[in-house]
């Protein structure tokens, strides 16, 4: 009996395991923590500084309480930082995953929102054993900038009724809602919430131009705070009681009869995820020197951190890049800082409930829209407008479509967008050009002077040669080929292939059809120049077998003159061409 099947199961098994180990931390990550704890922890502890009235912010906004963006705060924070793949990430509630899944939240209630959460964290995972990461370097910077923007225009319009001191109006598209808002604030108008919430995005606005390493988050908040506090401002609702520490593991929200319906939505905060970490990390390396992330094993952190951030009663977290920036900024050089940061978190869910509990709404709400406005970098959208025409219209269309659809869809449509417009232009590349013997391309070939009277003498109005350029591929294959397929009044059509970058199987089944029009009015289409790489294709559509019946392939131009010559000669239309004649033909371009 053969032990091949076996043997190859057994292949399989160990590839499997050796993928599975290249996922797991190395001994190196902790080794990396002990170069320099003191910078780490100090940078650790700033991080958590900016992260805290985020974190709360981030879950008030989610729709399920600020406690719930602590706790994932924390547990993501953690996980994600022992499993991912930078040393620089710092992971949590980000307001892009927060736009997600508010919608959840309307339609299938805070159990809807951890089940997708445990759901998404295992797709998490399968895309890094499937080594999805690196697909990360193929979306396009004005997908990228244009996604951003239009979350922070999400994010910004999403505060609208803390800062205006009304309970959310019901809805899931978020433009409604702020609109609804604005006409109750109209109604009957809190101008205590309001006044609290231009006074903390003002402050971290203008502190943060003037004073860059002052966490002014935290000060806005801490005097908001205390001014609700001593100045007992009517209208200023607070965050709520708050658990003092972790609730205990439970998968009592898990509703098995709603998977399948929560599958969607899974798949969206999974790729959400996936996009936004790999580009925090990418952002992170950028930052810093020698320091270079491991796409599969970030996604395989984030899924393990959102398989249990769900049993704490967290929301869905992905990489941050606001707090990762800070990490790096403030001197972090390993994981040792991120896990700083959750323990701090940690202490304060602990020891700091009841102080946290009195945040005003209205202060995590200008929070928030500070950070929406701090997301947005005004000169690298302009830049990118005026790029070029492609580069502004994907990113309108991105943006325009985070805000008005779904953030998945909308990074969908700007790929989608981006592959056509580059399609096009790869396409506008395609060409055809008439040419002289010589090798000059005109626009109208005249019968005796480009052609002259040495060898090439009596030639026109019996030949004509065309040179074949660029990509000759479905998405301007015929377009390119529509003049050649058209030529009459000849005896002949030489191509001159060698600048041919690549052929397709739509690009070869068009020549193939232009040189059957052709012989069927019986001109005779000789081809020279066809590169090695793009035999296998012409062939395999019938196109070179139309050029080898009658001989009709060369593998230089010079050759394929001669050979109509020849042809011509044996026709009795033209003299026979002399050895001396012969070596005056035009010599084949090296192929490029």
């Amino acid at each position: 009996m053969s032990t091949y099947p076996d043997t190859a199961v057994g292949g399989r098994a160990a590839r499997g395991r050796r993928r599975v180990r290249a996922l797991l931390p190395v001994r190196a990550d902790f080794e990396a923590m002990a170069r320099a704890p003191r910078r780490d922890l100090l940078a650790g502890l700033t991080v958590a500084i900016v992260a805290l009235p985020l974190a709360l912010g981030f879950g008030v906004a989610s729709g399920l309480g600020a406690e719930a963006g602590l706790v994932t705060a924390v547990v993501a924070g953690a996980l994600a930082a022992v499993f991912g793949g930078s040393n620089l990430q710092v992971s949590g509630p980000t307001g892009a995953m927060t736009v997600v899944l508010v919608p959840i939240v309307a339609e299938y209630g805070p159990g809807g929102v951890l089940t997708v959460g445990l759901m998404a964290g295992a797709l998490l995972v399968v895309l890094a054993l499937l080594r999805a990461g690196r697909s990360m370097r193929y979306v396009p910077a004005p997908v990228v900038e244009g996604f951003t923007f239009g979350i922070a225009c999400v994010i910004a319009l999403q505060q609208i009724p803390n800062a205006l001191g009304v309970a959310a109006p019901e809805g899931d598209k978020v433009l409604v809602v702020a609109w609804r808002a604005v006409g109750e604030f109209a109604g009957g108008p809190n101008w205590t919430s309001l006044a609290i919430t231009v006074g903390v995005a003002g402050l971290m606005l203008a502190g943060a131009r003037r004073f860059p390493g002052v966490p002014f988050s935290v000060v806005a908040v801490v005097a908001a705070t205390l001014a609700a506090q001593v100045f007992h401002l009517d209208g200023a609702a607070s965050i709520g009681v708050l658990p003092a520490g972790l609730p205990a593991p439970s998968l009592g929200f898990l509703d098995l009869s709603a998977v399948g319906s929560l599958l969607a939505p899974a798949v969206a905060v999974a790729a959400l995820a996936a996009l936004e970490s790999l580009l925090s990390a990418t952002v992170a390396d950028g930052m810093t020197t020698g320091q270079k992330h491991d796409a599969e094993r970030e996604l395989f952190g984030q899924g393990i951190a959102n398989l249990a951030v769900p049993l704490f009663g967290g929301v869905p977290a992905t990489a941050a890049i606001a707090r990762t920036a800070v990490n790096v900024r403030t001197g972090a050089g390993s994981r040792l800082a991120a896990l700083t940061h959750a323990a701090v978190l940690a202490v304060v869910v602990f020891a700091a409930a009841p102080l946290v509990s009195r945040i005003p709404l209205a202060a995590l709400a200008g929070v928030l829209l500070a950070t929406a406005v701090r997301m947005v970098e005004v000169g690298a959208l302009r830049a990118m407008a005026r790029a070029t025409r492609s580069d502004a219209v994907v990113l309108v269309l991105t943006a325009v479509a985070t805000l008005v659809l779904d953030l998945v869809l909308a990074v969908v449509i700007g790929l989608v967008v981006a592959g056509v417009l580059a399609l096009r232009a790869v396409a506008a590349e395609a060409r055809v050009d008439r040419m002289d013997p010589l090798g000059g391309s005109v626009s109208e070939l005249p019968d005796t002077e480009s052609y002259g009277d040495g060898e090439f003498a009596g030639l026109a109005g019996h030949v004509v040669a065309y040179r074949v350029e660029g990509p000759l591929f479905f998405a301007g294959a015929h377009r390119s080929l529509l003049e050649l397929a058209e030529v009459s009044g000849v005896r002949m059509v030489i191509l001159r292939m060698c600048r041919v970058t690549t052929v397709d199987a739509t690009g070869a089944l068009a020549l193939r059809d232009a040189v059957h029009r052709l012989n069927g009015r019986g001109i005779v289409v000789l081809a020279s120049g066809i590169r090695p790489g793009q035999r296998r294709t012409l062939e395999s559509m019938g196109a070179l077998e139309v050029l080898r019946r009658e001989g009709c392939e060369y593998a230089t131009v010079s050759e394929a003159f001669g050979g109509a010559r020849d042809r011509l000669a044996a026709a009795g239309v033209v003299r026979p061409r002399c050895g001396r004649e012969a070596a005056a033909l035009p010599a084949e371009e090296p192929a490029r």
